[in-house]
């Protein structure tokens, strides 16, 4: 009856300090009200690169002339945003000189370009050499994706068929954040464009200035890797130390209780 009276007061305290548990770091945009964030608006209009895979669609007012131009075009519909297979399909390859081989006007030059470019490349030619009557092409990326890492729900490569999407859709799609999350130590590795340089930044999710960053937008190719926290771990660290104990615990009571037994 001490015991209880003693406990009594402290059960009644405890749901009290628990209740007072500082979830700051496990909500995002700490401190931002209501407002209207102003932001530069920038061209989301990627450049392509070697090996891009490309669809290039031609169409005019002659169908049976287009489809000699239309071979490598892929045979069936965009799969899910969120794959887990790679799923085979056809279009024009960026190769290592940075061309592609496109029919009828043969070798062009790709890489550096962006898609509106490259559009007009291919229009001019086609006009030029008399091979269709007011064509219109149309080009869209098939290996648009990205990689998010760490310490998220469920770690994936992300496909893009719209070509856009923020860090927070991607981490959206990736399940969310876990609790054991830094969610001011979010790395976003970015291969710049035209190659042989890769770009490493630290972005804070708590911090309202990154929705006017110049990472908000990811690009393609981009891995987003969320990095653990102290508890996840000192708690990995404890459960490796404690798990062989356990084990060998369990084991020699095993024995004791098999000894006794007999």
């Amino acid at each position: 009856m001490t015991i209880t009276k003693i406990h009594l007061p402290l059960l009644l305290i405890l749901p009290i300090f628990l209740s007072c548990v500082n979830t700051k770091k496990a909500t995002y945009f700490n401190g931002l009200s209501d407002a209207e964030i102003q932001y530069k608006v920038q061209s989301l209009e990627p450049v392509i690169q070697k090996n891009d895979l490309l669809s290039i669609v031609v169409s005019s007012i002659n169908a049976e002339a287009n489809q000699q131009f239309n071979l490598y075009t892929i045979s069936s519909a965009q799969g899910p945003v969120n794959s887990g297979t790679v799923s085979q399909v056809s279009g024009f390859l960026v190769d290592q000189d940075g061309n592609i081989q496109f029919p009828m006007l043969g070798t062009l030059k790709a890489s550096g370009l962006t898609k509106k470019q490259l559009k007009e490349v291919i229009t001019k030619g086609l006009i030029e050499k008399n091979l269709l009557y007011d064509p219109v092409v149309n080009i869209r990326y098939l290996n648009y994706k990205v990689t998010v890492l760490g310490e998220v729900a469920h770690p994936t490569v992300i496909n893009v068929p719209g070509e856009k999407i923020t860090v927070l859709e991607a981490l959206g799609i990736a399940g969310d954040l876990t609790l054991y999350a830094q969610r001011d130590n979010v790395l976003i590795i970015h291969e710049e464009e035209g190659g042989g340089k890769r770009i490493a930044k630290r972005i804070n999710l708590n911090d309202e200035e990154l929705l006017t960053s110049p990472y908000y937008y990811l690009k393609s190719n981009d891995i987003v890797y969320v990095a653990p926290n102290k508890s996840r771990v000192a708690s990995t660290s404890t459960s490796k130390q404690w798990l062989p104990a356990m084990l060998s615990g369990l084991s020699f009571f095993a024995i004791v209780i098999d000894r006794l037994t007999r």
